[in-house]
């Protein structure tokens, strides 16, 4: 009963005070109100944030640096560009200064309280006009690329966060992938780093936006720290501009591809076509108009503006500049008048080169060049409009050094070669002033002594990569069959070279122009454009021109000036091309000639290399990087020759076109055999590589620090000599040459398969197998047999033919009656013994 009482009490003294401590709240006359949220708005979103107004708006936070976009219900489904290039990165990671990575068309869409930006397939066309064109989005996926939530919504603008659109791989991979087969020891990035990733700059205008990110890849530990390019491969950086780009409004018209003319084009198939080839490829091209479109040469109302970055040495800006107003000549020819303005960036300019509203000649020195040169541009995919580009120019190559890793493999095949991962969608890097740079080095060597040649030849090497860079920003992409233009006779002689382009086309990858009698040298390298360039300006550029004017201009494509071919059709890798005259390296329509012209042009040079770098106080680096330039020039001769054997000229003209052969013609007997004769007399025979002995001593590479740690320092002579051979063989002896030999007899190829194998073996074995074998040849002759039994042991899914087999089972035992004869020194013998010895294992296992 008490304890009743006492919770009684307890209670209604807690009731009493909380009526208290509600009255004291309260104040007389007052009635208590219900509580309401105060509305959301942008502006209290975004308080304490920066605005940055243009083609999209965007705030960003002043203390934390995090991002929000505003977009309008106006912008919504409709079509914008999106484009990336890289701001600075690291080769070993696929990255470098100035690489364009492509181009896509993206839309923004609501979906209820998102926003979603979706990358928009334009691979397909369909005629609005077919009922197929309902079916349009019919197994096709675009690409679903964010969802970013609304935070707020208010009189038709939705504000999001943005950081998650930038600050990860939304737009594209940045981080290469891991391909099959790739050495655990090889370079990787570590993983995104959320905290170290950064947007280090926005700029933001009325029709783009750039947004320059940093993007950090972290790890604990590494297998491969990289080059010294790196400071720590645990913390790797790579900025990249992300440009968000309106969609042009204007009248450009898109102009088709045609294969008798080298554009890069914008690849779209026509789904509602019947035709065979249904193809609605455009080429890629800059909107030009005539400020008077009744003139037929005018000025346009907006010309292609090239600005020289002002990082440009004084001395080569006037070559710079002459160089890209010599494509002025051609647009002339297709109606325009000034087309190309150059101009230099002020030292007191407030933009950089990496804004994409200017074009800019930019200059790098990277410490491990991809290239020399590189023409790249980026367009609007609906179209093929060019829009904007750039062209990298890489200090190395103008210069007289060799990047150092690439001195001793001078003498193989060292074509310098991009990553294979491209994630933009145009194949344009280019390698052309890698090879410009060794010509250079040669036609130094050839000219020492004469110093105003000197001067000329660098200004021409500058006018001619110039032009060929500025060409692939016009939309032209290579013409490795233009070298084809003139013979050896006309290239030799300055009264009738003078002042005319040496191959058809700026866009080729040629050789110096390099005469064995100093009195005749006219041009190391073209001046002036081609009349294959003029004539492809002309089709790419010329405005409103008619179907029959067309028509007539693209039938001119059989002119022996005109002719084209590029890098898918080009003979530098055996896999590839099957027309000789397409090909890297090579000069004039003779080009075994002029092949056999520069062999013994460089076989004069080596025997003066001694006197020619023998400067007291100078280490052995010049004379050492002057043989194996050497080397290289004579290797490349023996492979330009050996792309004969087998060869099919190819024609691009239409039926029925005036001048037109047959699309394959397979190369005449005699050409082959010339080109046999040649590769066994200057790169096969005993006598083949007689260098001066004297030259081995002094081959020495300039030391620096422990740079010999890893390997011996001795000259690899053999090595070097075999490596140029192994090149001319793996073309020869090529699964798709020896298949070529075979088929093309059905269709006008004499020189048969049999006898191009008993040509090769003779001209491997028959000089001395009988008596004594010097080593460059044991090397050859032991390289060649290995890579017949390779041939012969190959499993049955081997792409050889049977055909081939048959004639390397023929060959394998000519050698070993060749090999029977004991006669010669000890190491003839055993070198005999250790061919019948690789033989005999390779038949006993293929009998087996």
């Amino acid at each position: 009963m008490r304890l009743n009482v006492l919770l009684l009490s307890t209670l209604c003294l807690f009731a009493f005070s909380s009526l208290e401590a509600q009255k004291k709240k309260k104040k007389k006359g007052e009635e208590e109100k219900p509580k309401t949220e105060e509305k959301t708005t942008i502006a209290s979103k975004v308080k304490g944030h920066d605005k940055l107004e243009g083609l999209f708006t965007f705030y960003r936070d002043t203390t934390s640096g995090s991002i929000m976009m505003e977009v309008s219900k106006e912008q919504l489904d409709k079509e914008y560009i999106y484009f990336s290039q890289i701001a600075d990165g690291v080769l070993e990671a696929y990255s470098f200064r100035g690489a364009y990575r492509g181009s896509d068309i993206f839309k923004i869409r609501k979906f209820y309280n998102e926003l979603e930006f979706v990358k928009v397939n334009t691979s397909f066309y369909y005629d609005p006009e077919n009922p197929l064109s309902r079916s349009q989005e019919a197994n096709m996926s675009n690409s679903l690329l964010a969802s970013e939530k609304i935070e707020v919504e208010e009189n038709g603008k939705y504000l999001i966060k943005a950081d998650n659109l930038f600050l990860k791989e939304t737009w594209s991979q940045i981080k290469p992938p891991s391909f099959p087969g790739q050495s655990p020891t090889a370079f990787k990035l570590g993983s995104l780093s959320s905290e170290k990733t950064k947007v280090r700059a926005i700029r933001n205008y009325p029709q783009n936006i750039d947004f320059k990110v940093e993007y950090v890849y972290s790890t604990s530990s590494v297998l491969n720290g990289g080059s010294n390019a790196i400071a720590d491969a645990r913390n790797v950086s790579i900025s990249v501009f992300h440009s968000l780009v309106a969609m042009p409004e204007n009248d450009y018209k898109p102009r088709f591809d045609d294969p008798r003319v080298g554009y890069f084009t914008t690849q779209v198939d026509d789904q509602t076509s019947k035709e065979a080839v249904a193809y609605r490829d455009m080429i890629n091209r800059w909107h030009l108009v005539k400020k008077d479109p009744e003139a037929a040469v005018s000025e346009p109302i907006e010309p292609i503006t090239w600005w020289i970055e002002n990082t440009t040495p004084l001395e080569w800006r006037e070559s710079i500049k002459q160089g890209v107003l010599e494509w002025n000549k051609a647009f002339e020819k297709a109606g325009f008048k000034n087309a190309m303005v150059v101009k230099v960036q002020p030292d007191t300019a407030e933009w950089d080169a990496g804004d994409i509203r200017y074009n800019v000649l930019r200059w790098t020195s990277s410490p491990n060049p991809p290239f020399g040169g590189y023409g790249p541009s980026f367009k609007n995919p609906r179209t093929g409009q060019i829009i904007g580009a750039d062209i990298m120019l890489e200090f190395v190559h103008h210069t007289n050094r060799v990047r150092y890793s690439k001195l001793y493999s001078l003498s193989a095949n060292s074509d310098e070669e991009l990553p294979a991962w491209n994630p933009g969608d145009e194949a344009n890097y280019c390698m052309y002033s890698g090879l410009m740079l060794e010509n250079n080095l040669f036609g130094q060597m050839a000219v020492a002594a004469e110093t105003d040649e000197l001067d000329v030849l660098q200004n021409e090497a500058m006018l001619e990569l110039i032009m060929h860079e500025v060409g692939h920003t016009l939309g032209l992409n290579h013409n490795m069959k233009s070298s084809q233009l003139y013979s050896p006779e006309q290239l030799y002689n300055k009264e009738f070279i003078q002042g005319k382009a040496l191959t058809g086309s700026v866009m080729d990858y040629a050789t110096i122009n390099l005469t064995k009698d100093r009195s005749k040298q006219s041009h190391y390298y073209s001046t002036v454009v081609g009349p294959y360039d003029v004539w492809a300006i002309q089709f790419g550029y010329t405005p409103d021109i008619s179907d029959v004017d067309m028509d007539k201009l693209l039938a001119r494509s059989t002119e022996p000036e005109l002719m084209f071919g590029n890098d898918a059709d080009d003979m530098r890798s055996s896999s590839r091309g099957i027309d000789p005259r397409i090909n890297t390296g090579d000069l004039s329509n003779d080009q075994i000639t002029y092949s056999i012209d520069r062999i013994e042009l460089v076989d004069n040079l080596m025997k003066d290399l001694r006197e020619k770098y023998n400067d007291p106080g100078e280490s052995y680096q010049e004379l050492r990087q002057a043989y194996y330039i050497l080397s290289r020039q004579r290797a490349q001769a023996g492979e330009v020759m050996s792309r004969f054997i087998g060869g099919i000229y190819v024609d691009r003209a239409m039926q029925g076109q005036p001048g037109a052969t047959k699309p394959y013609t397979p190369v005449s007997e005699s050409e082959q055999k010339r080109a046999m004769n040649g590769i066994s007399k200057y790169m096969f025979a005993p006598n083949a590589f007689n260098t001066s002995n004297d030259i081995y001593n002094y081959l020495a590479l300039q030391r620096r620090g422990y740079n010999f740690y890893r390997g011996p320092e001795d000259p690899k002579i053999h090595e070097s000599v075999l490596s140029a051979q192994k090149d001319v063989l793996s073309h020869l002896l090529h699964e798709n040459t020896l298949q070529r030999l075979v088929d093309s007899e059905l269709y006008g190829n004499s020189y048969q398969l049999g006898e191009f194998m008993t040509d090769l073996n003779s001209a491997i074995f028959d000089a001395d197998i009988s008596g004594n074998v010097n080593t460059f040849r044991q090397n050859l002759q032991i390289e060649y047999t290995k890579m017949l039994t390779e041939i012969l042991l190959k499993d049955k899914s081997s792409s050889y033919s049977n055909h081939a087999k048959s004639m390397v089972l023929y060959n394998l035992n000519a050698i070993d009656r060749k090999a029977t004869n004991s006669s010669g020194n000890t190491l003839s013998r055993a070198h005999k013994s250790h061919l019948r010895a690789l033989i005999k294992n390779a038949l006993d296992e293929y009998k087996g």
